[in-house]
């Protein structure tokens, strides 16, 4: 029996790049979700009888919610769910699932990289059959539907057995639950030399894989360890919790900081070490004694990517955020391919993906993915990492330094300022945008201004433009400093400056990072004047 709720609007629910993100009391509220649910099924047309992917990560939340979506995806005419067992699906696990199965769409619940439990973070964001996040109009219509949302629509029925895989009705609408592992993994066989990655373990090859908790443990533990056949061990941290064990699931140098020191320990430090986040769609890559920073870890990704079998004829063409430095555009240029510098977000990847422009996309905040998914996808990014190292038969430090020698060393950092207080990230970002056409020619200690601009982005497959994704200020010789307003946080505003210097000289490849980018760091600061304007003396975060 279907039942019409009365409801009203809640005035916070516009979408970020990534879906809607709040703190759980925040979705707790009576109505908040299945309005933001309704809010999705009423911007889409034609749905009726076909089929709705629903999936998460496992947090705080997680498993009522996909009841509520359950219930009211049966009450909105959906013919067919398909559910991760647990409620679980990575988020480039839910991509796949919808393009495999031609699903309409699909809701992933997810805040990404940001920590969860009872008073921590929770999402929701829908993703298109194509299997990638909603484009701004999409997100634009859900968002003007809740402000004027009335009603919403849900069946009366008991809740679906999540832990049970096979097949259920509620209220004449098929609800299967399947493996949240199994088509994933299948996907990752056809991409890669597993006999290659085989034999590499079977050399002794040591690898820690830190799953935080998180998504991507199943997915890790039964890749990695069930069909790579590496010891038991590799993986770890790979139960998914609700709170992530209490740790923040996001996989850089801070909050996986044990897994550096073990990579950093010298002869004794394994051969290799990853992280995934959350969500799973995220990555993060050591090798014996050196880190790879997202920027050089998607640039050699692309250069090496045809020794794995899913991508022995080539790529197509490249594609990174306009933050995310110019490492892979040498690669590019060198391979006589596309490259396309995009709006931070991976939904800017999903038209040049659909139209074949590029292969491989990547983000500065280690985000990494290719073509068979829409998604970045951080689990996919190691298992190409490990078919780099079985073919090459050499270190992550040598295949690294060599590519620096090859193309050049792109230094490059993220300094974040996070919970902000909002309207003070918006005055320094708004105080910037005022003074870019005076910039030009300014000399700020050795460094000159050459260009300054708020980055646009023309979409070279439809046409659409997105204005103020970033303030960009370029200085002689390739330097750089952006400033932009991440939209992936829940509460205040977080600032990210990133900071760039590209350095051909390879006897000037060796030099620590912060000091090699100390004058451009400097010159941020008298740019913005952050401390003053946020009130900080140091990055909440820097990677």
């Amino acid at each position: 029996m279907i039942s019409t709720v009365a409801t009203k609007p809640f005035a916070d629910q516009k979408p970020g790049t990534s879906g809607l993100r709040k703190k759980v009391p925040v979705f707790q509220q009576p109505n908040y979700a299945e309005n933001f649910i309704q809010s999705i099924f009423d911007s889409l047309e034609d749905f009726a009888g076909k089929t709705l992917v629903i999936g998460g990560d496992g947090r705080f939340y997680n498993r009522e919610v996909i009841q509520k979506a359950i219930k009211m995806a049966a009450a909105n005419g959906f013919g067919r769910i398909l559910v991760g067992k647990g409620g679980i699906l990575s988020t480039p696990a839910a991509s796949h699932v919808i393009r495999k199965y031609k699903a309409f769409g699909g809701i992933i619940l997810s805040a990404s990289h940001n920590p969860g439990g009872p008073t921590e973070d929770f999402g929701i964001k829908y993703n298109i059959g194509n299997g990638g996040p909603a484009p701004e109009r999409i997100t634009d219509a859900i968002f003007q539907r809740s402000r004027v949302i009335e009603s919403y629509r849900i069946v009366d029925a008991a809740d679906v057995d999540l832990d049970a895989i096979g097949t259920t009705v509620v209220d004449g609408m098929t609800v299967e639950v399947i493996d949240p592992v199994a088509d994933y993994a299948a996907l990752m066989e056809e991409l890669f030399d597993f006999g290659a990655i085989r034999n590499l373990f079977g050399l002794g090859f040591r690898m820690v894989f830190d799953a935080m908790s998180a998504v991507t443990g199943p997915y890790a533990k039964e890749i990695i360890e069930g069909r790579l056949g590496a010891p038991a061990g590799t993986v770890r941290n790979f139960i998914p919790l609700p709170d992530f064990g209490g740790h923040h699931p996001d996989p850089n140098l801070v909050h996986a900081k044990e897994l550096y020191d073990e990579m950093m320990a010298g002869d004794a430090a394994p051969d290799f070490g990853a992280a995934s986040d959350g969500d799973g769609d995220r990555n993060l890559v050591i090798g014996k004694g050196i880190f790879v920073t997202p920027s050089d870890s998607l640039a050699i990704l692309a250069a090496n990517a045809h020794l794995a079998p899913g991508y022995n004829k080539g790529i197509a063409g490249i594609a990174r955020s306009m933050p995310t430095s110019a490492a892979a555009d040498r690669v590019a240029e060198r391979l006589g391919i596309g490259m396309y510098e995009t709006p931070t977000g991976w939904k800017f990847f999903g038209n040049l993906l659909d139209a074949g422009k590029v292969t491989i996309c990547g983000e500065e905040s280690a985000g990494t993915g290719s073509s068979h998914v829409r998604e970045k996808d951080g689990l996919w990014a190691v298992l190409l990492w490990l078919n780099i190292l079985a073919v090459r038969g050499e270190s992550v430090m040598d295949i690294v330094t060599q590519h620096w020698a090859t193309y050049g060393r792109n230094y490059y950092s993220r300094h974040d300022y996070e919970e902000v207080d909002s309207d003070a990230a918006n005055g320094l970002v708004a105080t910037l945008r005022a003074r870019l056409a005076t910039l030009p020619g300014t000399k700020i200690g050795d460094l000159v201004v050459t260009e300054a601009d708020d980055f646009s982005y023309l979409d070279p497959v439809d046409q659409s433009v997105s204005n103020n994704q970033g303030v960009r200020i370029l200085f002689e010789g390739g330097s750089r400093v952006v400033f932009r307003l991440s939209g992936t946080g829940t509460s205040g505003a977080t600032l990210r400056v990133y900071i760039e210097r590209y350095e051909p000289d390879a006897s000037r490849h060796d030099l620590e990072t912060q000091g090699a980018l100390a004058d451009l760091i400097d010159a941020a600061e008298s740019l913005a004047d952050i401390r003053t304007r946020t009130g900080r003396d140091a990055p909440s975060v820097i990677t």
